[in-house]
């Protein structure tokens, strides 16, 4: 930090001058200390309370600020006021994060990596809250906090265990595409910026025609895609767990300034009606080959915070904040955590976390929300809190609706989400995701695999491990045997199938 040579005064929070902050108010120099030495209760009770929640999942992360410059013409698929005219720019802040560890784990462990992202465009605040894995775990919310807690740890030991983990999958198959890639070097990036990042779900964007198009965000790193192997990565755990961290912060402070390309896929809702595939399961990708990658603009980080915990730890992103010109889908996972997202930020924040300067849209906002913890501002000052009213307050602003959508039933119930044309098959995808690797990178893939599930303990461990290996037989038969050889089972050949063609995924 710079030294002043002419330093502010201290104060209390409240503005008052400290004129001793090293030594209690005490009765004598060897007596109690006094009750009414506010100085000190002040500052250890701030102190006491220094500590807000820490995420769920996503606790350990690091962010930077940039810059989002389109670069291409999509007028024609959505009116969102960014996506304008090309050179358009606003200011990004951009959070990585673990997953599944807390806040000290480490930057290098298996894991999926977050990659949060909230523009500041003049039309609102809109985030893009995704992973650098174009798929997931699970596809319907319910069985998120599930999923999630067999990535945390165990009751009776406080351990991470292997046997939840591959218990879970085992009994889950749409799994398998995600643990795939999981398990393969993907599962352990060289840091933040040699990875690329996804929305994942499936949104929508709306044109001037009020058209809908659904739509899938890509970001891919012009820093070219780097891993670390499963040993190379236990070594950097061991050197520097806050690797990734420092890796981030020393190219930004360098000028080597990480950029991302952003793209889009486009399905029109004709092709989602007829493609193999639900095309909002969010254990699915869309084939490339089919729906090319279209170029929208390019991120660049170029500012580290000046203060981690007022930028990183309290930055709040909800796939819920869209503007318009960009909509939703019946994703059920993106549905879900429409709702669950913010809410989350509430608890961890307080109602009104989006009043903080890394949240507040720098454009400014006007709604009939008032109190509530750390209202900042004037709270409203003297204008009404309800709506209609007859005093000036904000307006509905009628030419941002969206169209209306098809609903794909009349019917509400709780359906199998496996039922269903192309919902049961879990093992097309992941199966060509494993035809797609090199050699090497297989080889890694199954010794990963074997690694992992080698810790699979206690009385059902056979049971988890032949269930388990049923679905990689199911995705390649090579790569079934290859795990049941590693992990000393002795299995007879399956019977053959024709195995697809891996496409482009």
């Amino acid at each position: 930090m710079e030294e002043s040579t002419q330093p502010r005064k201290l104060t209390t929070a409240a503005g008052r001058p400290i004129f001793d902050n090293q030594n209690s108010l005490s009765a004598g120099p060897r007596g109690p200390l006094l009750l009414q030495d506010y100085f000190l209760h002040e500052k250890l009770a701030h102190f006491n309370r220094e500590r807000i929640p820490e995420r769920v999942v996503h606790a350990k992360g690091s962010g930077a600020y940039g810059t989002f410059t389109v670069t291409h013409d999509i007028t024609s698929l959505s009116r969102a006021q960014i996506f304008s005219q090309v050179g358009n720019q606003c200011r990004i802040f951009l959070r990585f994060s673990t997953v599944g560890g807390e806040k000290g784990s480490a930057d290098t462990e298996r894991d999926p990596r977050g990659f949060a992202l909230k523009f500041y465009t003049q039309g609102g605040n809109w985030d893009v809250v995704g992973n650098n894995t174009p798929v997931f775990f699970v596809k319907d919310p319910v069985k998120f906090p599930d999923f999630i807690h067999t990535q945390k740890r165990e009751a009776r030991s406080n351990l991470k265990s292997a046997t939840m983990m591959w218990d879970f999958w085992s009994l889950n198959p749409e799994s398998l595409h995600q643990v795939t890639i999981l398990m393969s070097d993907r599962g352990t990036p060289y840091g933040y910026r040699h990875m690329h990042g996804y929305g994942s779900h499936t949104f929508s964007l709306i044109n001037a025609d009020n058209e809908r198009t659904w739509v899938k965000f890509h970001f891919r790193t012009e820093q070219g895609v780097k891993n670390f192997t499963s040993e190379d990565a236990a070594q950097m755990k061991a050197q520097d767990a806050d690797f990734a961290q420092h890796d981030l912060v020393d190219a930004v402070d360098s000028g080597n300034f990480p950029r991302w390309k952003m793209f889009i896929q486009t399905m029109t809702q004709e092709q989602a009606k007829t493609f193999r595939w639900n095309p909002f399961d969010l254990t699915k990708v869309w084939p490339q080959g089919e729906f090319p990658l279209q170029e929208v603009g390019v991120l660049e980080l170029n500012e580290v915070p000046l203060n981690y915990h007022a930028h990183v730890e309290q930055a709040a992103f909800a796939p819920a904040h869209v503007v318009d010109g960009i909509g939703y889908s019946p994703d059920k996972m993106l549905q879900g955590r429409i709702l669950s997202y913010p809410d989350a930020q509430r608890y961890r924040l307080g109602a009104n976390y989006e009043h903080l300067p890394v949240n507040a849209c720098p454009y400014g906002f006007s709604n009939y929300q008032r109190d509530g913890q750390m209202a900042l501002g004037d709270n409203g000052g003297p204008g009404p809190n309800y709506f209609p009213n007859s005093f000036d307050g904000p307006a509905e602003d009628k030419t941002v609706g969206e169209p209306d959508q098809e609903l794909d039933g009349l019917f509400a119930d709780r359906f199998d989400r496996n039922v269903g044309p192309g919902d049961d098959d879990h093992y097309t995808q992941p199966g060509n995701l494993f035809r797609l690797l090199d050699a090497q990178a297989q080889r890694n893939l199954i010794d990963n695999i074997v690694a992992s599930m080698s810790g699979i303990d206690g009385p059902k461990k056979d049971l988890i491990i032949q269930r388990q290996l049923c679905h990689w037989f199911r995705a390649d038969i090579r790569l079934g045997m290859a795990i049941a050889k590693g992990l000393g089972v002795d299995v007879e050949m399956p019977t053959q199938h024709p195995q697809p063609a891996a496409a482009a995924v």
